[in-house]
């Protein structure tokens, strides 16, 4: 059977492990075995974060309508269920932002839920 020489698709291989990791700290960023250990973790984190992201914004959102409806006496899940009585149609991230930005349009909102 014939030698197989990788030089060029390992050193390829290598490359790529060692520009993902570039900017990582101390030798996690120039030795290769270290390098890929931490950019399959990296690689990991990234997926299960993307989804995360999701989840952590509309907890964000959640927790500023039920501050700012509570301003309004209501609570969170009696604004969303008034808001679907009068079909109302507007987002969580929206709604928060309103609550942020224009608390007197919120609270014509709120009152519209009632």
């Amino acid at each position: 059977m014939a030698r197989v020489k990788r030089g060029n698709v390992a050193r390829k291989r290598r490359n790529k492990i060692l520009r993902l990791a570039k900017g990582f700290q101390g030798s996690n960023g120039n030795l290769f075995r270290t390098a890929n250990q931490r950019v399959m973790k990296a690689l990991c984190n990234a997926y299960r974060d993307r989804r995360r992201r999701k989840r952590d914004f509309r907890r964000l959102w959640i927790a500023r309508i039920n501050a700012a409806a509570r301003l309004n006496g209501l609570t969170y899940s009696r604004l969303i269920g008034g808001l679907k009585k009068a079909n109302i149609k507007i987002n969580r991230k929206m709604l928060a932002q309103m609550a942020v930005v224009d608390p007197k349009s919120f609270s014509s909102i709120t009152t519209a839920a009632k």
